[in-house]
């Protein structure tokens, strides 16, 4: 069977269930396929059965219904470690080779990933263009003499190409955003904290985040489930919920005329145009804002102190490496050793912190969209002025991590032929679940099935909640496609439950709601024809069974219950927050 170009975890997972492909012939093309492209700069360590292959050989000791991601191949951006290959940071002199993986690639190896390569950067995770590495320009996936954007280059083209189903890159600047856009991809970008850095080259360590490019929403949530998670040994890491599905308030669009760059500047902005309409017809209150706010603490991140953080990681290294660095990229790193002193830096930190309250007040339970990029550059272009050409593509993305924001950078059609346009959807830290939502309403148009989980109107189907082996990537998943239910949202209980892990073959869980106490336990909602529900509820043996749960928000929907006698013989799992979260922990 041919391997399509465009990657899946879905159809990979589907394919596997049927017998129709394996995992080895999936990285059997992936490797061809990064060696017909080789020119295309996209890998530092490629694809290579010889060390691709203890990975292949760890699934026949995996459950694939319990590995939400087995056999999934994903790409890694070459500043973050995976153990036994070289990690670069893009300076083949600044090399090391890891003993351990970095906390966000062994969470998806425990869950039956399969990493493929180490990928192109701009050096040092410097820049958002996708030429500043010793190891070639890495060439955009559409159209070769255009860059890639950066700095997870390789990461985002990977996945365009088909070389992944999905891949990691890191963002401190826009680097998990500016290149999805340029290659019609998916670039989320999780609160900061939210997953962990350990195991990262820093670029400005109380900045960086690990991203996810994929090519489809449900793929990006997924790995979100997998990585989200405290990390006891990264100072770094918070305790942020999974993103739970809603609507947000309003969607805020910029106020005036904003600036296009670059030889497609017309383009973009009637792309742009283009994707303020579909905005305006979701069914969500449109209003505009000042984007200046968002401008000063841009910049911020390069016209100010902020600079000093990366010399404070990297300026040791570049002192006693001369001409191991791209001379951009240490242009860059050295404005930040000696232009600012210790009151300079304060300085910003509080005006930082003043433009952080009005925004943190302005985007209460809302999503602000801007355009991912003004424009985009040939490379040509770039080498011939690499400062102003890179300070160009961060207008819309450098705000994001000073003012603590998730974002979402998601495909808006293309702005001429082979010339992707994005958008990116901004939201306060914590708030995934509203620009996710977003997202749905934007690329699938799925505004009725997420507008029922409030209406309550639709009298064809029901909702149903799910918090076991009926959610996505667990064994009873083909049941609830055989009742005809289709997934909605993902959501959390209300904070009166308890979940225990029943004594049953297999093990599955059991939800019990409290009159005091409990917790909010992760879940799925679904919806399912009215005529296929009875069926479904008789099928259901007993301890479960079908009652009303309620929802954070405070509403009802009927889901899976449990008799309160098992309790006794049942082991109390609720600490773990939902069923996919003691799976992944206890892989």
């Amino acid at each position: 069977m041919s391997i399509p170009r465009l990657l899946t975890i879905g159809w990979l997972r589907q394919m596997y269930e049927k017998g129709e492909i394996t995992p080895k012939e999936v990285i059997d093309a992936i490797i061809q396929r990064a060696q017909k492209e080789s020119n295309m700069n996209i890998w530092i360590t490629p694809p290579s059965l010889d060390w691709i292959e203890p990975f292949l050989d760890q699934l026949k000791y995996k459950d694939f219904k319990t590995s939400p991601l087995w056999g999934v191949p994903f790409a890694i951006k070459d500043n973050i470690d995976l153990a036994g290959i070289p990690t670069t940071a893009g300076c083949p002199d600044y090399a090391y080779v890891p003993s351990e993986h970095a906390p966000v690639v062994q969470r998806l190896i425990d869950a039956g990933a399969i990493p493929v390569g180490k990928t192109n950067l701009d050096q040092f995770a410097t820049g958002l263009v996708g030429v500043r590495s010793p190891y070639g320009e890495t060439h955009n996936a559409f159209r070769p003499e255009l860059i890639s954007g950066g700095s997870s280059s390789g990461s985002a083209v990977a996945v365009a190409r088909g070389h992944a189903a999905f891949a990691l890159g890191t963002d401190t600047a826009g680097s998990g955003r500016v290149p999805a856009a340029l290659n019609r991809l998916i670039g989320f970008k999780p609160s900061c904290g939210a997953w962990p850095v350990r195991g990262v080259v820093p670029a400005c360590a109380s900045l960086d985040c690990v991203t996810v490019f994929a090519h489809h929403l449900d793929d990006v949530l997924l790995v979100d489930s997998v990585v989200r998670g405290i990390d006891e040994k990264d100072p770094w890491s918070k305790e942020i919920p999974s993103p739970v599905l809603q609507l947000p308030s309003k969607i805020y669009l910029p106020q005036g005329t904003l600036d296009f760059f670059g030889p497609f500047a017309n383009e973009y902005k009637h792309a742009w145009e283009r994707a303020v309409i579909k905005l305006q017809t979701l069914g969500v209150p449109v209003e505009y804002i000042d984007i200046q706010p968002f401008a000063k603490a841009a910049s911020l991140l390069y016209d100010g102190p902020f600079v000093a953080e990366r010399w404070a990681d990297l300026g040791p290294f570049i002192e006693s490496h001369p001409q191991s660095t791209f001379p951009v990229t240490e242009q860059v790193l050295r404005s930040g050793s000696s232009s600012y002193d210790a009151a300079s830096v304060f300085r910003a930190l509080h005006q930082l912190q003043s433009i952080k309250l009005d925004v943190h007040k302005q985007l209460q339970n809302a999503v602000f969209v801007l355009p991912t990029c003004g424009g985009t550059w040939t490379r040509d272009q770039v080498r011939e002025e690499p400062i102003r050409t890179n300070s160009d593509m961060g207008r819309y993305t450098n705000h994001c991590n000073l003012l603590d924001l998730c974002a979402v950078a998601v495909p808006a059609g293309d702005a001429a032929l082979d010339l992707p346009f994005g958008v990116t959807f901004f939201a306060l830290s914590g708030q995934e679940g509203l620009i996710c939502s977003v997202t749905n309403l934007f690329l699938y148009g799925n505004q009725a099935q997420l507008q029922s989980i409030f209406s309550k109107e639709n009298k064809e189907t029901t909702l149903i909640a799910v918090c076991g082996l009926h959610m996505r990537g667990f064994p009873l998943e083909q049941v609830m496609h055989e009742h005809g239910a289709r997934f909605v949202c993902e959501a959390r209980t209300a904070a009166k439950y308890q979940l225990f892990r029943l004594p049953t073959q297999p093990a599955k869980p059991g939800l019990i709601k409290k009159r005091e106490g409990g917790s909010a336990i992760q879940l799925e909602i679904w919806e399912m024809p009215i005529d296929r529900f009875g069926a479904f509820v008789a099928s259901i043996p007993s301890p479960l069974s079908i009652g009303k749960v309620e929802l954070e928000d405070g509403s009802e929907v009927p889901g899976f219950i449990c008799e309160p006698y098992i309790v006794e013989e049942a082991e109390d799992i609720t600490t773990f927050g939902g069923w996919k979260r003691i799976v992944h922990e206890q892989a």
